[in-house]
């Protein structure tokens, strides 16, 4: 039982011009859409996945159970407190919520954003950029088809980061009807994917939300690392992490197993304890080493600029880790660490560099399947760094490091696989430390 379908609105009766009389609920607009999207997923993947009706007073919010949540129709949804407290622990346990906007409706698209927001008031709705695995799990859908009143051909999707994952996706755009290979009916301002585009973004979902329903259960355990070790001693490491205006906190429980490694890999004093920092309004003087992880956008403002210069100046060490690796995140670092440091910009960290062999000589790599995709037979491990008086002080990984701490699947992440990313982190580490 892979997706339940929320039962919620009200009903009415449509007659047809031939006399016929059918009924029609605000969460059953297209009766056959999601029992034919599971039908096409079983042909392409080899497993059947079944749904049933969901009423929220009813259910357990058991994501094992029910990996996924689907919402749709054309008008207000509209939930109470207990409904809202309840999809909230489902989300943070791992389980995944799908908006579809039926017909394109401004009413549901609106009711679905302002429910996930009444859910989620620390979380901000972000559109899910073209290079997500969200768009590319069984097909690559870069173009789409609207049969009519919008004049693009680009895919539009929108949601809420729970960790690295999506736990929230909401379609602007009609979806339903495309599953069930028909057009939206009757509405003549609707704004829907055609058949095709619907079906491909459909099952690339449905194989997301499979994929990444370990990411979303492992990521849910409690952080217990991180409430420990509250008086340190001034020569320990301390995990820094900055906080931004981005999806800043990505893998729960990575930091803590590389630094558990390090415990027992090296002699370094290590604190069990990520420290979540703002530059600019929190003290760095106690940091040796701050790193910064992200999936989107994100901008320093004057202070974080002054801040981290200083940091950096004073010789501490900023690790930047891209997230999934996506090209997002990718510009925003490019572009937020020239503010920082506008005299240098990132440059390949060469071969035979002292960070590749501070603990483990590394003169290979391996990589998860969708970097070898991009670039076939890369073997070699990748960083980019700036230099500051002789010793890398700015060393930035384009691919992501920490999902290989964590240790769990990401299909389709451009990470490197966990034994390689578990040492080079350790090295990463013990470098900055000695350096």
């Amino acid at each position: 039982m892979l997706v339940g379908k929320v039962v919620w609105g009200e009903k009415g009766y449509f007659t047809y011009d031939t006399g016929q009389k059918t009924e029609i609920a605000d969460w059953n607009q297209c009766p056959g859409d999601l029992q034919q999207l599971l039908r096409k997923t079983g042909r392409w993947v080899g497993l059947n996945y079944g749904s049933q009706p969901v009423r929220l007073n009813a259910f357990e919010g058991d994501p094992v159970k029910m990996p996924v949540l689907l919402f749709n129709g054309s008008r207000n949804i509209a939930l109470d407190d207990a409904d809202m407290t309840l999809l909230r622990s489902y989300v943070l346990r791992g389980g995944m919520l799908v908006f579809d906007s039926i017909a394109g409706s401004p009413y549901f698209y609106g009711s679905a954003k302002r429910l996930v927001r009444r859910a989620f008031p620390e979380l901000a709705i972000r559109v899910i950029p073209y290079d997500h695995p969200a768009y590319h799990m069984i097909f690559d859908v870069q173009k789409v088809g609207y049969p009519k009143n919008l004049d693009s051909d680009k895919p539009f999707l929108e949601g809420v980061y729970v960790g690295c994952r999506l736990g929230a996706v909401i379609s602007r755009y009609g979806l339903g009807c495309g599953w069930d290979d028909h057009e939206v009916p009757f509405i003549k301002d609707a704004v829907y994917y055609d058949v095709a585009s619907a079906n491909q973004i459909g099952l690339n979902l449905i194989a997301y939300a499979v994929g990444y329903a370990n990411v979303g259960r492992e990521e849910a355990k409690p952080e217990l690392f991180g409430g420990i070790d509250e008086k340190r001693p001034t020569d320990e490491l301390v995990f820094g992490q900055i906080k931004h205006e981005g999806a800043w906190n990505l893998h729960p429980g990575g930091a803590a197993a590389l630094m558990r490694r390090l415990r027992s890999h090296t002699s370094l004093r290590v604190s069990l304890k990520r420290v979540p920092v703002e530059p600019g309004r929190d003290d760095l003087s106690g940091f040796s080493l701050l790193y910064l992880t992200g999936l989107d956008s994100f901008t320093f403002d004057a202070a974080e600029v002054r801040a981290l210069r200083e940091f950096l100046d004073g010789s501490g060490t900023l690790l930047v880790n891209n997230g999934l690796g996506l090209k997002t995140f990718d510009r925003a670092v490019r572009r937020e660490l020239s503010k920082v440091l506008p005299a240098a910009s990132l440059q390949p960290v060469p071969e035979g560099h002292p960070v590749f062999r501070s603990v483990f000589t590394m003169t290979e790599a391996r990589y998860a399947p969708a970097v070898l995709r991009l670039q076939p037979g890369l073997a070699k491990p990748v960083l980019e760094g700036i230099t500051i008086n002789g010793d890398l002080r700015v060393i930035y990984s384009p691919y992501d490091l920490e999902c290989a701490w964590q240790g769990t699947e990401h299909p389709l992440a451009r990470a490197y696989e966990p034994y390689s990313g578990m040492q080079l982190g350790i090295n990463i580490i013990m470098y900055a430390m000695t350096h």
